[in-house]
């Protein structure tokens, strides 16, 4: 928890993030992620100074486990001083003992982003779904709250100005923007609307922008002029030379077939698994993980 310290910002653990959106759906599949098309409601989590302090946490954590479709699950929410934002003791179940820094007291309108976070690790825990490394873990889980609907708190509890700043979870706000604008292009939904801290929505904005950068890159059909033309140049070199190439920089790579064309292998926009299709001019291809159908140019 950033507490008046400095934010770090950009994209430092994007491909990190790239891997739990893939792992995700790994572990999911496509059918369940689909079925946490609809974000938690900010009325479900709202938290006001004059609601009862533990019975208010205890409530917003219980929305939080029906969301993630918990019901037995069972989260007993305590306030202490810790330098980090939140702790879950991830017991086999089925009470979890969550406990919140004590700053949450005075700032209760974000209790629902540490929850959240929280709850994600339980969410985790019953699925093992976990990545190596308390780092990475963490990076996951922030990935998955943002995914599956919980993480739009997170980017909301972000503020800063000259004077101070806040900062929940351990992705910057441009990559809680950019997890957030992957979930609004799979689902269709705008979560900016719910917003209160101005600076979310500008991290929100160059995380779609990325985003949508994402589905913009050859052998894509959105591609444009530029990566097109440094595609077909790629693309005749591996004809000439009958060996793979991989551009440094480019997202995709050429790798010969002996029993057929050459082939080129690219990330899914959506869920980031490659996909491996042969050079052959315009064509469709389906990720087999998301399900997602490409317009492909190879």
């Amino acid at each position: 928890m950033a507490n008046g310290g400095p934010v770090e910002h950009g994209y430092p653990h994007l491909e990190t993030v790239r891997a739990a959106v893939t792992a995700l759906y790994k572990r999911l599949s496509y059918d369940t992620v689909q079925t946490f098309a609809t974000s938690v409601a900010p009325a479900d989590v709202a938290f006001c100074d004059t609601d009862d302090l533990y019975l208010g946490a205890q409530r917003v954590a219980r929305e939080l486990v029906l969301h993630y479709r918990l019901p037995e699950a069972r989260l007993v929410v305590s306030f202490r001083e810790m330098t980090h934002a939140a702790n879950v003791e991830l017991a086999a179940g089925p009470e979890y003992f969550v406990e919140l820094n004590d700053r949450f007291r005075t700032h209760r309108r974000d209790i629902g982003a540490a929850l959240a976070h929280e709850v994600t690790h339980v969410y985790l825990h019953r699925l093992g779904l976990a990545f190596t490394g308390t780092r990475d873990n963490e990076i996951l889980t922030d990935t998955v709250t943002t995914y599956l609907g919980a993480g739009w708190l997170l980017l909301d509890a972000y503020r800063e100005d000259a004077a101070s700043s806040q900062k929940l979870g351990y992705l910057t706000p441009e990559e809680f923007g950019y997890v957030l604008a992957k979930r609004s292009l799979v689902f269709g939904e705008d979560p900016s609307t719910w917003f209160t801290s101005p600076q979310a929505y500008t991290a929100y904005t160059r995380g779609m922008a990325l985003a949508r950068h994402d589905g913009e890159q050859p052998p894509l059909t959105a591609a444009g002029w530029a990566g097109r033309r440094r595609y077909a140049r790629d693309r005749r070199h591996a004809q000439d030379r009958h060996t793979g190439v991989t551009a440094p920089g480019a997202p995709y790579a050429f790798t010969p077939d002996a029993q057929g064309p050459l082939r080129v292998s690219f990330p899914c926009p959506t869920c980031h698994q490659r996909i491996r299709v042969p050079v052959r001019g315009r064509m469709r291809a389906r990720c087999a993980l998301c399900r997602t159908v490409l317009e492909c140019d190879t």
